[in-house]
């Protein structure tokens, strides 16, 4: 029955895609240079939006209140609608809440909001069968729509592993034809910490193990005929978070089946840093022409993600010559993972080298350096002579390069030949930079890089994101020794912290605690904004430190496998912490949990007083 059902399954070829195993949490895998990654997606509808094949990116976010309060649900809707969000995803999490959701769109219709919904399904086909008769979307989880992840080990036979296969297109084929039947779009949402133990036990817990995952599903779909298919890469770490969406794009179009991608960096806190990875993730995206639909995911209010969202698009709407978002950082070696533009240096004043990552603030001119407290330090006198600041000429200033760089850059590189103990300043737009760093990776040069980002009367919150946008695929991809923001109105421990935190986000230089949260949705069961800034307040001198505050143990122990501890809504007002992947304290009151959080911390002889 399953091979007449779908012809995938007929003759399964699962080492056509076998990998070595791989048991790290993160691997590079290697992928042939090609030219320009302009991702061509094809044109999908969802409701009345279309995303995809050159369509505007679309922006989006998901409610946190519990999905059987109508009102909560309906005017936080509202709210997020009315600053600007296109498409609403709410929490399914059993057939009773997801047979709810025709009576929160009977609400928001009869006040005139038609924004198409979506439900977010984890664990029940039922919930998503349910819903697909009702939303004009369906996201579903790979890792836990048929399979779990039970945390041990398993070794899979090629007959093992395609049995798997087979019950997984038995379990999609229901949904699959009420979604043909209703219209309705499916998202195959792949998470890195929740990807299933058979996935796991062939790839690994690693980006090609997500992208593996998405390509079973959508394998699937396409050959039951049904392509009204969106797919994401979710990490709250950007750096797997970008290698996975560059690997899972190449592969979709090497297969031709180039369905819209939707991206966001899951769990990325609140605040400053969680706005930096953002952007950082997804500006390094859609710098290359991927990505169709995006979620910026805060610890914060939902309708506080919008703007941020919309800045991201609207700067590359800016510099698209076609005012639509296009690649405008790529050059001809473009297909590439993080840290493959780092390269040896030597140390020169107090960059390159042995030194750590540069974190440099420019405020009117004074340049600052941090230092290992993380407070600015004036530069010396003699680094100013080290300097040889390399730009694009005003009048050949394009979203691309074009061929006046490479003069520019080779004539630069000559000087450079001739004065060894420098420092180059990259001091151009985003897609001349990294043509100077990719010329200065295959050069036998070793004079250390900085790399620039100018924003004089930009205020600190647009700054923020316009320095993470034009530095973040720089910094991910390895290039450069050190950042440099200019500012005329923010200060210069500010531009030290925004320096630091983009450093921190691309893990170049780690100088603070990182904090993994998750948006919160209507799963959690207590006020996650308000424990996040608990546990901040307590452990934010904690330097190196992962700490995850989840909100439920849906997605939770998965996504804060990266975390050092955990602390984790168990339902009902307990919690459950952990370290690293082990529960070690169960069912803790809610009101205790932050002081057993310390006390954990301690015991394992990594707490220091503030």
């Amino acid at each position: 029955m399953v091979q007449e059902l779908c012809p995938y399954i007929k003759k399964p070829n699962m080492h056509a895609y076998k990998q070595p195993h791989c048991k790290r949490l993160y691997f590079c895998a290697t992928i042939q240079h090609q030219q320009r990654m302009a991702y061509n997606s094809r044109e999908v509808r969802i409701g009345n939006v279309i995303i995809g094949a050159g369509h505007p990116v679309v922006v989006q976010s998901m409610t946190n209140t519990h999905t059987m309060d109508t009102d909560a649900t309906v005017n936080q809707s509202i709210r997020m609608i009315e600053a600007g969000c296109e498409m609403v995803r709410i929490t399914a999490q059993g057939v009773r809440e997801a047979a709810h959701l025709a009576v929160i769109k009977k609400v928001l219709k009869s006040r005139g909001y038609e924004v198409p919904l979506i439900a977010d399904i984890h664990y029940s086909p039922a919930a998503a069968e349910t819903a697909a008769r009702i939303v004009e979307k369906i996201r579903i989880n790979p890792g836990n729509y048929v399979e779990r992840n039970t945390q041990h080990f398993v070794e899979y036979t090629d007959n093992a592993y395609n049995s798997e296969l087979e019950k997984t297109a038995l379990k999609l084929y229901p949904l699959l034809n009420i979604c043909r039947e209703y219209g309705t779009a499916i998202r195959i949402g792949t998470n890195h910490g929740s990807l299933s133990q058979r996935i796991v036990s062939r790839y690994g817990d690693t980006p090609e193990g997500m992208v593996q995952s998405a390509l079973e599903f959508t394998r699937i779909c396409n050959s039951y005929g049904f392509h009204n298919l969106v797919l994401s890469m979710k990490s709250s770490n950007v750096c797997i978070m970008v290698d996975a969406y560059r690997m899972l794009a190449q592969k979709l179009q090497d297969e031709g089946l180039n369905y819209p991608l939707h991206l966001g960096v899951t769990e990325a806190g609140d605040g400053d840093d969680g706005r930096i990875k953002s952007a950082v993730g997804i500006g390094a995206l859609l710098a290359k022409g991927i990505g169709d639909t995006i979620r910026v995911s805060l610890t914060e209010p939902p309708e506080a993600e919008i703007p941020v969202a919309q800045y991201i698009v609207r700067y590359f709407q800016n510099t698209s010559p076609k005012k639509n978002v296009s690649a405008i950082n790529s050059v001809e070696q473009d297909v590439i993972h993080t840290g493959e533009l780092k390269r040896k240096t030597n140390a020169v004043e107090q960059i390159g080298g042995h030194h750590p990552v540069a974190a440099i603030g420019i405020y009117q001119n004074q340049w600052h350096i941090a230092d290992d407290k993380s407070l600015p330090v004036p530069m010396p006198e003699t680094f100013a002579q080290k300097l040889i600041r390399i730009s694009k000429a005003e009048e050949s200033i394009t979203p691309m390069p074009d061929e006046r760089d490479s003069v520019t850059i080779d004539a630069t590189l000559a000087v450079i030949r001739k004065q060894p103990d420098c420092i180059v300043l990259a001091d151009g737009s985003p897609g001349f930079n990294q043509k100077l760093a990719y010329t200065m990776l295959g050069s036998e040069l070793m004079s250390p890089l900085l790399i620039q980002v100018t924003g004089r009367q930009l205020s600190k919150a647009e700054l923020l994101l316009h320095a993470s946008i034009e530095a973040g695929p720089l910094l991910l991809d390895g290039a450069g020794d050190g950042i440099c923001i200019q500012s005329d109105v923010v200060d210069l421990q500010e531009l030290v912290n925004l320096s630091l935190g983009l450093l921190q986000a691309t893990r170049r230089r780690i100088s603070r605690t990182e904090f993994i949260s998750c948006p919160s949705c209507g799963r959690t069961l207590f006020d996650i904004q308000e424990t996040l800034q608990q546990v901040k307040a307590r452990t934010s001198h904690l330097k190196g430190l992962k700490i995850a505050v989840m909100g439920c143990i849906v997605n939770g122990p998965g996504e804060m496998a990266d975390a050092d501890y955990g602390y984790v809504g168990a339902g009902n007002g307990k919690v459950t912490l952990y370290k690293g992947k082990e529960a070690v304290k169960k069912g803790i009151p809610q009101h205790e949990a932050v002081n057993a959080l310390i006390q954990l911390i301690g015991a394992n002889g990594q707490w220091v007083e503030p």
